[in-house]
């Protein structure tokens, strides 16, 4: 019980590295819009964040059916500072905030927020567009929990417990949260979002997709293996990345090579529910399995999105792979430079590790690269060249 209070008080303190984003651009739109996925803490951030907003909620059927029946005179009711929370409940009132904020020209008059991330962004780009600071607040990353010492200090338990907020706040079993977790994703959002006639072929998919994470992805072979249409499981794709569930990343080309790999790897944005999707709850399992490398990978690539997101400095980011087998797991430019990641699950590097950082190296001779090893040591060191970073000291 201790530990669950000091882990609920850790967390009311921690910061959301987002805040420093959104503080940047209050003053310079008048709606600011925070998605993200379910339980990502989105509520509890704006409302402890902004108290000195009035705070709406949409879920709330009074509520909802006073925004239905008259936008006019609910925004007359929250004509001051406003969060509107779940605010793709009520798609007529956008219409209505753009005349609202077009009139009154106040900026950061309105804090939307949402979890059907589909239907809040259909609105905000038909009603609001160029009046709108979009934000995306996503599980916990790694210096937010460090700011608390709540961080795992060991990466296999950090990689099955996850990162969702509600883990740390109410001391919930983490293989318990996912299993809830994914019911109710099932239930309130596919089923809204499509039409999801059969729910267990559905499951079926989600898991088929999971035991993919950090491969190639091919929607044809992955149809044939769910026995659906290739349109379905790219439809049924396309729902999982806009909720925040999955993301791929594309493959990087330069005119170095030719003979490159052209299909996009998936990852999944938490491995805790990922390591659930996959049936994976025990320590020593995952230690000694050979998909522990694959779950370290997707954890720092996840990583790596997160704090774009939450620092608002989105950049391209890819992977790189010819058709012989060599390969780069994280590329992205910064400053006219190519910073390059391999990312291994072991506490001793190699030189063979580090073959392709040097081969991509050479290969890319017009251009600046910056070579960077995430591994799961604690020293922090450079050698050949190549800087070596403890997996819970990586951040862009």
């Amino acid at each position: 019980m201790y530990f669950q209070n000091k882990s609920y008080y850790c967390y009311m303190k921690l910061q959301r590295n987002i805040l420093e984003s959104i503080r940047e651009l209050i003053d310079k739109y008048p709606v600011i819009a925070v998605t993200g996925p379910r339980q990502s803490g989105k509520t509890t951030f704006l409302k402890n964040t902004f108290s000195e907003y009035e705070y709406v909620n949409l879920e709330n059927l009074d509520q909802r059916e006073f925004a239905l029946e008259d936008p006019n005179g609910f925004l007359k009711r929250y004509s001051g500072k406003t969060i509107i929370d779940e605010a793709q409940r009520v798609p007529t009132l956008f219409s209505y905030l753009q005349t609202k904020v077009d009139e009154e020209n106040s900026m950061g008059h309105y804090i939307l927020s949402g979890s059907q991330n589909f239907h809040l962004m259909q609105n905000i780009t038909q009603s609001l567009a160029g009046r709108v600071a979009l934000f995306r607040l996503f599980p916990f990353d790694f210096q937010e929990l460090k700011s608390e010492n709540l961080l795992e200090t060991d990466y296999i338990n950090c990689m099955l417990k996850g990162f969702y907020p509600a883990i740390y706040s109410r001391g919930i079993n983490s293989s318990k949260f996912y299993a809830n977790y994914i019911e109710t994703y099932v239930q309130r959002d596919l089923t809204e979002l499509l039409e999801v006639k059969n729910l267990a072929l559905f499951k079926n998919y989600f898991s088929l997709l999971a035991a993919r994470a950090g491969q190639l992805l091919n929607l044809n072979e992955l149809a044939n293996a769910c026995g659906i249409s290739q349109p379905t499981a790219k439809s049924w794709l396309s729902i999982l990345e806009s909720s925040y569930i999955v993301f791929t990343l594309q493959p990087y080309f330069e005119n170095f090579s030719k003979r490159l790999v052209k299909s996009p790897k998936i990852y999944f944005y938490d491995t805790g529910l990922l390591c659930h999707l996959l049936g994976i709850n025990d320590y020593d399992y995952l230690l000694a399995s050979s998909i522990k490398g694959v779950l370290f990978e997707n954890m720092m690539i996840s990583e790596h999105i997160k704090r774009m997101y939450h620092k608002n400095q989105v950049v391209d980011s890819w992977f790189w792979r010819d058709s012989v087998g060599n390969e780069i797991d994280l590329v992205y430019s910064e400053n006219q430079k190519l910073i390059t990641h391999e990312i291994k699950s072991t506490a001793t590097i190699m030189n063979k590790h580090m073959k392709g950082l040097d081969y991509f190296e050479k290969k890319a001779e017009n251009r600046i690269v910056v070579k960077k090893m995430i591994y799961t040591g604690n020293e922090h060191y450079v050698r050949q060249n190549c800087e070596m970073i403890p997996w819970h000291e990586f951040a862009r």
